[in-house]
């Protein structure tokens, strides 16, 4: 007798269900499973990117894993991984499942580097930033920008970071020379008003606790008053001690009520071609401008300017020297002055006296004092000279096709504001040829006739004009 097996009426709907619900790992069917991630292109090509979708916030756009489409960053806790092509957000980090093939979620980093907002404050981490930007939005308020990636410090003790630290020597040089390098105005007596007017600024440099200043002779011109501007912005009124036209060199003196730092004179005979230097003065009247460069030419001659007969050398710099630099100190990074800011030909290309000279200056002035001399009258032109030697007069031509066509004399590099040059009518880039009917072909030449004579009959080419100038040289006390 057969017997009939009886089923659950709900067993068939039981089956059904159990087939269609998602088994536990490793019950024969994966969770989250994907296909494996499509290739890289060999070339890629942007226009062929899909557009980018709007990006939660808090996220932006990335490259993609193939670094070629830009998609949108995951956020903490949504998926990522290869099929996907989204990398995490910075600061988070793709935690791949324990399976192969699943995704991955974004997660911050158990140990992440810590970090500094824009608030000021430290976080433990980026992800930490962004919890408190999270709430921040939620309450209406400002959140805070990543600002990098170390603690933020204490404001008032926080150190540069380390490139900077290694590599702004220029900036140490500066901090120790700066306080001993001065402005100056020089002021003229106008003949309407009867009152001082400014005409000229330059710099110079603190050599002496009790005020004596190192400039160059070529700015104290027709000056009624000198006025000197240390870096703390106190004022002085200036004297001339001792002047050198020929050397350019000039020594000045005001009486400070408390010691002042001074820069030491370093051996310009032991500079290098290719060493690093800083200049300091106020071009156009700015104070405190810096510059630097390195050498170009060491003790550069006279003789190699074409001064035949000159003794002087100089030092050759590519950093930038401007009007109102002149007088100012050539720093070593020791912060020592090498020589002092005289004259720029053109970009790139300006020369300095060495220290050396600087130091022989300041040797015969003590040497005067000792022995009780004054300093002797002294005539001056007020003109910024150069010979005129074959490399200079063809590099004038090449820049101006009216240059004078002359082949000797001397270049007039610049007339001095307010000096007997100028009232005479002498203007930069005119040749000189000849004086009291002498030739001159040396700056050598012009400065031996305004010793020898109480008046000038000048000889001047300008473009193809010829002019006859008569000068009265300027008597300096």
């Amino acid at each position: 007798m057969s017997r009939t097996l009886l089923r659950p009426a709900g067993l068939r709907q039981l089956l059904l269900l159990w087939l269609l619900l998602p088994h536990a790992p490793g019950a024969g069917v994966e969770a989250r499973t994907v296909r494996p991630a499509p290739p890289c292109p060999a070339v890629c090509e942007p226009m062929r990117c899909p557009p980018l979708p709007s990006c939660s916030a808090g996220t932006a756009p990335v490259l993609d894993r193939c670094g070629c489409c830009r998609v949108c960053a995951a956020a903490e806790g949504e998926a990522c991984g290869a099929a996907l092509r989204r990398p995490c957000a910075p600061g988070l980090q793709c935690l791949a499942p324990p399976h192969r093939g699943s995704l991955g979620t974004c997660r911050c980093p158990a140990a992440g580097a810590a970090v500094c907002g824009s608030d000021g404050r430290t976080y433990p981490n980026l992800c930490a930033l962004r919890a408190r930007n999270h709430a921040a939005r939620l309450r209406g308020g400002l959140p805070a920008v990543h600002v990098h990636e170390v603690d933020c410090g204490d404001p008032g003790t926080r150190s540069a970071g380390w490139l900077r630290s290694k590599y702004n020597f220029i900036a140490e040089v500066v901090e120790k020379v700066a306080p001993s390098v001065v402005h100056l105005q020089l002021f003229s007596r106008s003949p309407l008003s009867n009152k001082d007017v400014p005409v000229s600024s330059a710099s110079g440099f603190i050599v002496s606790e009790d005020g004596l200043i190192v400039t160059n002779a070529h700015v104290l011109t027709n000056r009624h008053r000198i006025q000197v501007e240390l870096q703390n912005g106190v004022q002085y009124e200036a004297t001339v001690k001792d002047i050198d036209h020929k050397l350019d060199l000039a020594l000045i003196k005001i009486e400070p009520k408390t010691d002042l730092p001074v820069l030491l004179l370093g051996k310009s005979s032991d500079l290098r071609a290719g060493e690093f230097v800083v200049a300091l003065g106020s071009p156009f009247s700015l104070q405190n401008t810096v510059t630097a460069g390195i050498v170009s030419t060491t003790q550069r001659g006279g003789k190699e300017l074409g001064l035949k007969d000159s003794d002087m050398d100089y030092i050759q710099t590519d950093a930038i020297i401007n009007h109102g630099n002149s007088g100012g100190p050539l720093v070593n990074l020791d912060g020592d002055v090498i020589g002092i800011n005289t004259l720029k030909v053109t970009a790139g290309i300006s020369f300095a006296i060495p220290s050396d000279r600087i130091r022989q200056f300041l040797a015969e002035f003590h040497e005067r004092q000792l022995k009780g001399k004054a300093l002797s009258q002294k005539k001056y032109l007020g003109l910024r000279m150069l010979p005129l030697t074959m490399n200079l007069l063809q590099d004038m031509k090449r820049q101006d096709p009216d240059f004078p066509d002359v082949s000797s004399g001397v270049f007039v590099y610049e007339v001095i504001q307010g000096t007997a040059a100028e009232s005479s009518g002498l203007r930069d880039h005119d040749v000189i040829v000849s004086i009291n009917g002498q030739p001159v072909s040396t700056t050598t030449d012009v400065i031996e006739a305004v010793k020898a004579n109480d008046f000038l009959s000048i000889l001047v080419r300008r473009k193809s004009q010829t002019l006859i100038l008569t000068v009265t040289p300027e008597i300096i006390d």
